[in-house]
């Protein structure tokens, strides 16, 4: 298993959370942007510069990622990919996306979407706050825990 970050508009404090986990647990961990990115010296982590354009990091991430693996992202049509592909996706505010609740998403997505295009103010997501990055560090670790992901002896 790896850990793929869709890493443009990931949080700091949630790439900080997810680097510790990477080298806690030696799991491979790939950042995909479309900059630069600084990432800590590690064996287990690295970032790839994928070019600039619409949905170019995601559709790297989609066809690099494996069954198994885990995605972080809060990009819902990339989390649909991602599952479709039998991966796994997990926002960094902690919710897990499952077969279960991804059409949901999708459609609720879409909607806010169609009312953006008609002028409504829809406002934007919450700030992110400490229970947000508590949130996603302990699904993080409940999901690494359950997929079998233990540091080894």
């Amino acid at each position: 298993m790896q850990i793929w970050v869709d890493a443009d508009a990931c949080p700091v404090v949630i790439k900080e959370i997810i680097f510790r986990a990477a080298e806690r647990l030696q799991i491979s961990t790939i950042l995909v942007a479309n900059q630069m990115l600084r990432t800590p010296p590690s064996r287990f982590i690295r970032a790839i510069q994928v070019p600039s354009g619409f949905d170019v990091a995601d559709r790297h991430i989609v066809d690099q990622l494996a069954p198994g693996d885990l995605v972080i992202t809060a990009d819902i049509p990339l989390a649909s990919g991602v599952i479709e592909r039998g991966a796994h996706a997990l926002n960094p505010r902690g919710e897990l996306y499952t077969v279960a609740n991804i059409r949901e998403r999708l459609a609720m997505r879409n909607f806010m979407e169609e009312l953006r295009s008609a002028g409504v103010e829809t406002g934007g997501p919450a700030a992110f706050s400490q229970a947000d990055r508590q949130a996603f560090g302990n699904a993080l670790d409940r999901f690494l825990a359950k997929n079998g992901s233990r540091p080894p002896a």
